[in-house]
């Protein structure tokens, strides 16, 4: 579970910081972004009031264009098409292979179709029903199940691609994706992404049990990914062990839950609202935001490049610094902050740093982590 959500005085403190401004609404892939780097204050502070990162970056000067290709959107879609073909043909063949699916009685229910006033939350609750009540069939596959996580107190509804229930209760998740695996071998980036991706939908699945009653370690840890093989269309799948993606997540969420121990470090006097006229464009001089975002430590590695939408902001904040080359060049070198220091002392322009100071430096920094994220030292 992710922990007790902020109370009364804690969101007042995030209205404060998004302003005039709508909370954003997360989805799988936003989540998924919040464990990519669970050391960054910022992040955690601007998703948790559900600030439109996307929009103060392209205000403060840093926009930075996110998302998928057409092309790319259109590829993923006919893959994904193809592979849930009549009731998941394909999908059988290698669910069979991977966890042992018996093909003689398979049910599938499409839950994309189902309607009402509110057609998320009725979508939400035939998916509760449809993986916890008696009378369904032990072996189904579900195609848009609607699930929901709570972050920063708000309510964010996820669909998996498919979900896969096996005769003994146990459920994974099916996450399809259109990047090719060649040889045995799929983008390690790619990869990554859609494990975290996973894991997001198996803690929402974990939370959706324990509210009805039912058992959350039903839920695998292996999740199942299918993408095209070689370079072809043909599916073929792998699994993923998503249990250190989980811890990761977990601990994230649990800090956004506990956002007045991150709120009470920044003055009362924060926000990045954007000040909108009455027509929404934004009145508030980019200087003055962009000092505003400064307020908030950072912790940008060039990982950010491809899940943060401050990161052309936080690149150039960290210019320099021996962090913006990735995280294992800084602890490469020793806790050393700058890149100028690290070439100096190569170059024998420096006396060696005292072994013990930077030690102590380092317990001090990790300290400060855990008392303002909640990292272990």
């Amino acid at each position: 579970m992710t922990g007790s959500q902020p109370g009364s005085p804690a969101r007042s403190g995030l209205d404060r910081l998004r302003g005039r401004a709508l909370p954003k609404n997360h989805d799988a892939r936003t989540i998924a972004a919040l464990a990519a780097n669970p050391g960054c204050a910022r992040r955690a502070l601007l998703d948790g009031a559900g600030v439109d990162k996307q929009r103060i970056a392209a205000h403060a000067g840093y926009p930075a264009p996110f998302g998928q290709s057409q092309f790319a959107i259109a590829r993923g879609n006919a893959f994904e098409a193809q592979v849930k073909e009549g009731g998941g043909a394909q999908l059988l063949t290698l669910l069979r292979e991977h966890i042992g699916l018996d093909l003689s009685e398979v049910g599938y229910a499409d839950l994309n179709d189902i309607g009402g006033n509110d057609q998320r939350e009725v979508r939400h609750r035939h998916t509760v029903h449809l993986l916890t009540a008696a009378d369904q069939p032990s072996r189904t596959l579900l195609d848009h199940p609607l699930l929901r996580l709570r972050v920063g107190g708000r309510q964010a509804y996820l669909e998996p691609d498919l979900i896969a229930l096996r005769l003994d209760g146990t459920i994974h998740v099916i996450e399809i994706k259109s990047f090719a695996v060649i040889d045995g071998q799929a983008d390690g980036g790619k990869v990554a992404a859609a494990a975290i991706q996973s894991a997001v939908y198996v803690r929402a699945l974990r939370d959706l049990m324990a509210e009805a009653g039912g058992d959350p370690a039903a839920v695998s840890n292996r999740t199942i990914l299918v993408a095209p093989k070689d370079f072809s269309s043909q599916p073929t799948a792998t699994s993923l062990d998503v249990r250190r993606q989980l811890g990761v997540l977990d601990r994230q969420l649990s800090r956004i839950a506990g956002i007045e121990d991150l709120l009470s470090h920044y003055p009362a006097t924060l926000t990045f609202d954007l000040d909108p006229d009455a027509g929404g464009r934004p009145r508030r001089p980019a200087a003055e935001l962009t000092a505003a975002i400064k307020q908030v430590g950072a912790n940008y590695a060039p990982e950010c490049l491809a899940t943060c939408e401050l990161c052309f902001l936080c690149r150039d904040e960290a210019g320099g610094s021996t962090g913006a080359l990735g995280k294992q060049v800084r602890e490469d070198l020793g806790g050393i902050e700058y890149t100028a220091a690290a070439l100096a002392l190569a170059r024998g322009q420096l006396p060696p740093p005292d072994r013990a100071e930077i030690a102590a430096q380092l317990l001090r920094a990790a300290q400060l982590r855990e008392q303002v994220l909640g990292e272990e030292v």
